[in-house]
């Protein structure tokens, strides 16, 4: 008896040790039939003090989000996915291709997050940024600031990993992994597109950029706009209000 207790408790111990970093996860072995949503994504801070810069969003009409999205993983991906039990999410646009947004079995979510944290056969967030951000300019109806995101240079200011957590008429949990980056500073066109999406976020009159405080974010609403949650990340750590559901 005394022999199996030893071999359960090195086998507990291996299993904290192996996932140190992502402890808040090891919950989902508790439930080890169940499915977990996952979503990898990568956030712009573009901020004065207490002043952030927030895009409209196209998937949630009337509200607004940090720029920013989902990484894509690579072909070469494909294989190491399947292993895992990865199911992606149902696209509802083309762009959404590849998108590391989808489901796992509740076992298989710290391996996912092993392989995520490698960083091979995925996006570099850099990369993503950059394809995001070039998108969402155009989007929001300024164009002309593109080449200006094509040259700029990032910097990681935080990652965080958000959640599990019940989803709301859902079956499933949910895990969103978050990765938090500025402009550098050091930069001519990193300086000159931070200093242009501020001065948009301050014209009263652009209706698809605006600037929103700590106190915005916290209460979900500026003004007459909502404020998505992941906003939460470019002022803080965690987030502190329900997801909205996308637009199909």
């Amino acid at each position: 008896m005394g022999g199996i207790v030893v071999a359960l408790l090195t086998a507990i111990g291996r299993i904290l040790w192996q996932n140190r970093r992502h402890l808040a996860l090891l919950c989902v072995l508790l439930t080890p039939w169940s499915r977990v949503r996952v979503s990898v994504a990568v956030l712009l801070r573009v901020n004065d003090e207490d002043h952030y810069v927030l895009f409209s969003s196209v998937t949630r009409p009337g509200a607004f989000g940090p720029p920013g999205g989902v990484v894509k993983y690579h072909e070469g991906a494909k294989p190491r996915l399947e292993r895992l039990g990865f199911e992606p999410e149902v696209r509802t646009r083309a762009e959404m291709r590849h998108d590391l947004r989808g489901f796992l079995p509740a076992p298989r979510v710290l391996g996912f997050t092993r392989w995520l944290q490698r960083g091979t056969d995925r996006e570099a967030a850099t990369e993503c940024l950059r394809r995001e951000l070039v998108e969402e300019l155009g989007e929001v109806g300024h164009r002309e600031l593109v080449p200006l995101a094509r040259e700029a240079g990032f910097r990681a200011v935080d990652s965080c990993i958000d959640g599990p957590w019940k989803v709301p008429g859902e079956t499933y949990r949910q895990i969103r992994f978050f990765e938090v980056y500025d402009l550098v500073p050091d930069k001519p066109e990193s300086t000159e597109l931070r200093s242009a999406v501020l001065k948009l976020a301050a014209d009263a009159e652009e209706p698809r950029v605006i600037g929103v405080t700590r106190r915005d974010i916290a209460r979900g609403r500026s003004q007459t706009h909502l404020v998505l949650p992941q906003s939460a990340f470019v002022a803080g750590d965690r987030r502190i209000r329900e997801d909205l559901t996308a637009a199909s």
